[in-house]
This record gives structure tokens, C-alpha cells and sequence, in this order.
């Protein structure tokens, strides 16, 4: 299940430089005493329980143990001898703070975001890197840092998924070494500074009063084209011209008028 470490033959400088392994014996067989000599209660110190999302690597004297890692269940472990780090498989959701970036097309802006990760490996997450956390969490912020500063305002503000899909994978093969698994990464908030805001709220007042005025010219078009066609139609024939008089009468009247005035030459066509 989990990858060997490539390990290098050491140097007979290194050799030398290596403890003593009859010391080192010497010291096994002491605690082990201990733990004879003190039985039964030594057993509450010997026995350490991993949980079933855990995964533990015991050191014995600074090496790691053959077992490599160990869980989920109870693991042995000697006082004063072993020492044991447990690593937790559970899914982590780290919030990235905002960070202060400056885009391609020179505008200032704070961007926050969440990356979601595992461990997967938790022997390289060990011995690979001193803490995983807080190793993931600056390569986060660095990453969103440059991620971001090779983008234009308008690409941040329309394309999150793209860019938060670059990061994930950036970040997902930066990771890798250390035996974790980037699930996602999500861009959480844009913030612009208020002079930025206010530009960008004047700009889309002035597109909106714009597609309006052209809306409005584009119906004063096709009104007067109507309006040429009728009086065409209404050149042609008189009565319609008289009949077109009485509606504008009716409705005159329709506004409770109390002096109505009929021209005389209204009722000349229809008398005839």
C-alpha cells in the first residue's frame, strides 16, 4: 500500500558516525526490564491504541521500526525507547487567509481560498517534511499568490473554477512528494478596494444607460417608420383622416373635457 523510500548505502564515515548497536541492545533489554519489573502497570504505558482514521510509525531509538506504519488497532511500544507519531487520514479543510495580489493588468486585489487535502502516504508525510500542515498551507497561499498574478482582473472575477483547477493541480504534484492528495481547492472570496468598486459600479451604470438609450432610439426608429407607413395609408383615403379625428375626439372627451370643438370640415366628407 505505501511506497518504499529510496534509501543510499551509507559511507564508512557514515558508519562510524552510527551508535554503538551493542549500546543500543543494552538499552532495549533495560526497558524491557522496566516494563517486567513494573508489570501490571507498566502496561497502561506499553499499549497505545490507534484509531481506525489514524496511522502510527514507531521510532526505536530514532530508527524507524520495521513494521513501517502501523494500524488501525493496539501497538506495542517500549518506555524511554520508542517514541511514536500518528498521523490522522481524515479529509483537512484549510482556509488560505486573504492575500494581497497584484493581477496582470496592475490592480490590486485580496483573494482568500479553501483547499481540501488528505493524507495519503503517511510515512513520506513523516519523514519527508518537518510539518505537513503548515508546509501545505504557505505552498497554498504562495501558489494563489502567483496563480493569480498572471491573470487580469476580468479573468479572477469570471473565471474561478479554471483558476481554482490550476491551483488544485499545481499544488496536487508540489504535495505528492510528501504523501499528500489535494481533493480540491476552492477560490473563496474577491475583495476590491473601494475606489475600484465605485469605478466598476459607474462603468456598469453607464453600459445599463446605454443598452437603455438605445433601446429607446431603436423604438423612436421603428415608431416612425410606422408612423410613415400610416401616413401613407391616410393620404390615400380621406376617410380615415376623419375617422382618425373622431378617435382623438373620443378620447378628448374620454378626459372629461367640458368644451369639445368639432371643425366644421370634419362631417363635409361623410355628408357627401
Amino acid at each position: 500500500m505505501y511506497q518504499s523510500l529510496e534509501l543510499h548505502e551509507p559511507t564508512n564515515q557514515e558508519s562510524n558516525e552510527e551508535s554503538n548497536p551493542k549500546l543500543e541492545l543494552a538499552l532495549i533489554i533495560l526497558s524491557y526490564i522496566f516494563v517486567i519489573l513494573t508489570f501490571p502497570l507498566a502496561v497502561l504505558c506499553v499499549f497505545q491504541v490507534v484509531a481506525e482514521y489514524e496511522r502510527a510509525i514507531i521510532f526505536r531509538l530514532g530508527k524507524m521500526r520495521e513494521e513501517g506504519v502501523i494500524g488501525p488497532g493496539l501497538c506495542f511500544v517500549l518506555p524511554c525507547v520508542d517514541s511514536v507519531v500518528i498521523v490522522d487520514l481524515r479529509t483537512v479543510s484549510m482556509n488560505i487567509p486573504e492575500q494581497e495580489v497584484i493581477t496582470r493588468d496592475s490592480c490590486s486585489v485580496s483573494v482568500g481560498a479553501v483547499v481540501i487535502y488528505h493524507i495519503e502516504h503517511p510515512l513520506f508525510a513523516t519523514l519527508r517534511v518537518i510539518n505537513y500542515n503548515d508546509a501545505t498551507h504557505q505552498l497554498a497561499a504562495s501558489t494563489l499568490r502567483t496563480v493569480l498574478g498572471q491573470k487580469s482582473l476580468s479573468d479572477i472575477m469570471t473565471h474561478r473554477e479554471s483558476i481554482a483547477k490550476t491551483m488544485k493541480e499545481f499544488l496536487d504534484r508540489a504535495t505528492d512528494p510528501w504523501g499528500i492528495k489535494v481533493e480540491r481547492v476552492e477560490i473563496k472570496e474577491i475583495r476590491l478596494p473601494p475606489q475600484m468598486q465605485k469605478a466598476m459600479a459607474a462603468e456598469a451604470e453607464a453600459e445599463r444607460e446605454a443598452k437603455a438609450k438605445l433601446i429607446t432610439a431603436e423604438g423612436e426608429i421603428l415608431s416612425a417608420q410606422k408612423l410613415k407607413e400610416a401616413s401613407y395609408d391616410l393620404e390615400n383615403d380621406p376617410i380615415a383622416v376623419q375617422l382618425r379625428y373622431l378617435e382623438s375626439l373620443n378620447s378628448m372627451i374620454g378626459e372629461n373635457k367640458q368644451t369639445v370643438v368639432f371643425p366644421v370640415d370634419l362631417f363635409q366628407p361623410l355628408l357627401k
